[in-house]
């Protein structure tokens, strides 16, 4: 199939993309980059962590999105006296029969919430791993398929501290994309004020479906992606790792570890994506730069040196963009 070919399959798609958008903002005002970048993770068939205050609608976006979409909703509120089997299920004993039978656990679903992931103890979190990397949940003796699509949109308090388990590297790197949701600005929030104090209640409909989901990811492996712009993606990766050799030595000092191969996989996965959400069958690196922060912040681990300088992963990664020659 060539890009012409492409192109008119995504200009055909791009009404439903519109009408997502135009159902989910009668609820959500002021996040319109959010929704963006969980529909990037449907497609992608990627998972989102989500970090911001208690009070900016990261649960009402995700539950939204469900309900536009046609598909099943769960949430888990992750809290430090849960257990795995409270997530992916366990075996019951049937007395009347005296046999063993499984009963899923929440995972079972499209769209996953993961409240609050850092509350909950590593075995509890681990048991999303398998879940969110094979699409499978092992129970007793039995691996079970999840449904298509599956999503986990995990949340975390970036100020609380007590009573939290901080998620391993291993863990966070399974999500794709990791975005931080701000406060509104003052007009969103005077919207929201008039939207939700009217005493009525907003109401969304479903305007599409999981099989036209499954086709807009048969139409993502079509986004055609230049060997330049592939270079210009591992220049950016590879600069977090050595930059020295990319002619930045201060962050030499400021980078502990840098993006792993996955991050690699998923710029390049996420920059079609982000094409394709824009009504074009290629990528360019534009494409990559808006997609590089929220695919590189959760991946860059930063020295004592960097966090005494109060640096942060996004400052390193517009200092790459800012450096690394574009194509």
């Amino acid at each position: 199939m060539d890009i012409q070919q492409t192109t008119n399959i995504i200009a055909g798609q791009a009404d439903s993309i519109a009408a997502i958008r135009d159902e989910v903002n009668k609820v959500i005002v002021g996040q319109e980059k959010l929704i963006d970048r969980l529909i990037i993770a449907l497609i992608t068939g990627g998972h989102i962590l989500l970090e911001g205050v208690p009070g900016l609608a990261k649960t009402t976006s995700i539950s939204t999105l469900a309900h536009v979409l046609g598909l099943e909703f769960h949430r888990i509120s992750f809290t430090p006296d849960l257990l795995p089997a409270d997530v992916v299920g366990t075996m019951i004993y049937n007395p009347k029969e005296g046999t063993f039978a499984p009963k899923k656990g929440p995972v079972f679903t499209n769209l996953l919430l993961a409240d609050e992931i850092n509350r909950a103890p590593a075995k509890v979190q681990s048991a999303l791993l398998e879940a969110m990397q094979e699409r499978q949940v092992t129970i007793g003796d039995n691996t079970y398929s999840l449904p298509s699509p599956f999503l986990v949109m995990a949340t975390q308090n970036p100020i609380e501290q007590e009573g939290t388990y901080p998620l391993p590297e291993a863990q966070v790197d399974r999500f794709m994309l990791k975005c931080v949701v701000t406060h509104p600005s003052r007009d969103d929030e005077r919207r929201i004020m008039n939207r939700f104090t009217s005493g009525r209640q907003p109401e969304v409909k479903a305007v599409l479906s999981a099989e036209k989901i499954d086709a807009m990811r048969a139409t993502l492996n079509q986004v055609y992606c230049d060997e330049k712009v592939g270079d210009y993606i591992l220049d950016i990766v590879f600069a977090t790792r050595e930059p020295a050799k990319f002619k930045l030595p201060a962050l030499a000092d400021q980078i502990q570890i840098g993006g792993s191969p996955r991050a690699t996989l998923c710029l390049n996965i996420a920059a079609r994506a982000n094409a394709m959400m824009n009504g074009r069958a290629y990528a360019t690196p534009q494409d990559v730069k808006e997609i590089a922060h929220d695919v590189l912040r959760h991946r860059i681990m930063l020295t004592y040196e960097a966090e005494a300088e109060e640096m942060t992963a996004d400052d390193i990664i517009a200092t790459i963009l800012n450096e690394i020659p574009v194509p």
